[in-house]
């Protein structure tokens, strides 16, 4: 079974990519499909189009509609954590600096659950 995984970044360089801080703040995101061996078997990058770039709605809610297994992020708000989670998707703290060694992380389960979303709006809750 393939699962698909969200990762928000700041730049568009696929594996290479470096994490964003922040979920919703980030300007792309990228979606890998992993195979039951854990390796990536299809990788795109997309781009945040959520209010905070000129777009509408929200960031957690337009990424449901790419239908996401995980979600890797350093930190979110509570209102999309909660967002994630009432659609069972798994929300995991990300350890790593780009989408290589995050998913890496992944693949050894060394990735905890995220628990509590931030509770203000700036950068870097993690």
């Amino acid at each position: 079974m393939l699962k698909k995984i969200v990762i928000p970044v700041e730049e568009e360089k696929g594996l290479e990519a470096r994490l964003s801080e922040h979920f919703g703040r980030a300007p792309y995101f990228v979606i890998a499909e992993l195979d039951e061996s854990g390796k990536v078997s299809t990788l795109k990058t997309i781009s945040n189009y959520d209010e905070h770039f000129g777009g509408r709605g929200y960031a957690h809610d337009n990424i449901l509609g790419e239908k996401p297994d995980i979600l890797i992020v350093y930190g979110m708000g509570p209102r999309g954590l909660d967002s994630m989670s009432a659609a069972g998707v798994t929300v995991l703290r990300a350890e790593g600096r780009t989408v290589q060694e995050v998913l890496t992380a992944y693949r050894k389960n060394k990735l905890e659950v995220l628990t509590e979303g931030c509770h203000h709006s700036r950068r870097g809750c993690h």
